[in-house]
């Protein structure tokens, strides 16, 4: 049996008055539970039906094996279904094949596009990567602006990782003046927010006082988070900011690192 007519089998509504709004929560349910089985079940027949979100729905589970085997050819037909309807999810999902590429070849200038197209439709995570590619300018022409705009409407959304990106911005005066307040800032939004990268700079913004009050426990107690979340970066300041610390206040950074975070800032 192929995979779409037992999908289109098993994705019957239970009532005949449920409609495709109330068969896709019931799918979004199943996935929260990670029952894939069952949410591809409601969606199939609906993306075959050319429901978007649902061709989407689809696309992301061959792409990312979930609920069935990973089969890139496929995740791209679906994806590309709903991408060309103007889902902006599917065009962000897209875009992430495109420029991974995984199970095809890399195309970074379509990436780009669909990553824009759904950025220009409100799509935060697309808004975060599309000023990822404009501001490191390996696979797009650098336009350091346009990234500030982008990360700004991402971090807006509440992205952690476009609010660590504005805060690198304006610490090296990249399409924004040099400004270290500023830097802190979006830092410490970040770091609020769980962003490693965001802790570790925020800890070692701490350490040297730029553009905030020097807070040697505060900058112990961030890089102790960033490097317990997989920061890279604060192992190059743990040994200096542990090294210039009392016992005491070693052991209040740490005491501090291990809370949860506290919720975030406005």
């Amino acid at each position: 049996m192929r995979w779409l007519d037992w999908l289109r089998e098993r994705g019957e509504p239970k009532t005949a008055e449920e409609s495709a709004s109330d068969r896709m929560q019931r799918a979004y349910e199943a996935a929260s539970r990670g029952d894939y089985a069952l949410a591809l079940a409601v969606w199939g027949p609906l993306a075959q039906a050319g429901v978007p979100r649902a061709q989407n729905n689809v696309g992301a589970c061959f792409a990312e094996g979930l609920g069935l085997e990973r089969d890139a050819t496929l995740a791209q037909r679906w994806l590309t279904l709903a991408a060309d309807a103007g889902d902006p999810v599917g065009q962000r999902n897209l875009a992430t094949l495109y420029f991974n590429g995984v199970g095809l070849e890399p195309d970074y200038a379509r990436a780009a596009a669909l990553f824009r197209a759904a950025a220009e439709q409100g799509d935060g995570p697309a808004q975060d990567m599309l000023s990822s590619i404009l501001l490191e300018g390996e696979v797009a022409e650098p336009e350091p602006v346009e990234a500030q705009r982008w990360a700004l409407a991402a971090a807006e959304q509440g992205i952690a990782s476009s609010m660590t990106r504005l805060g690198k911005m304006f610490h090296d005066a990249l399409g924004v003046e040099r400004d270290p307040a500023q830097a802190a800032r979006w830092w410490r939004c970040a770091a609020d927010r769980g962003d490693a990268e965001g802790q570790a700079l925020l800890g070692a913004t701490l350490h040297l006082g730029a553009g905030v009050a020097r807070d040697k426990v505060a900058a112990l107690a961030w890089l102790l988070r960033a490097r317990a979340n997989g920061s890279e970066k604060a192992d190059l300041f743990l040994g200096p900011v542990r090294a210039a610390l009392a016992p005491a206040e070693i052991a209040e950074a740490e005491r501090r690192a291990a809370e949860p975070l506290a919720e975030p800032r406005p």
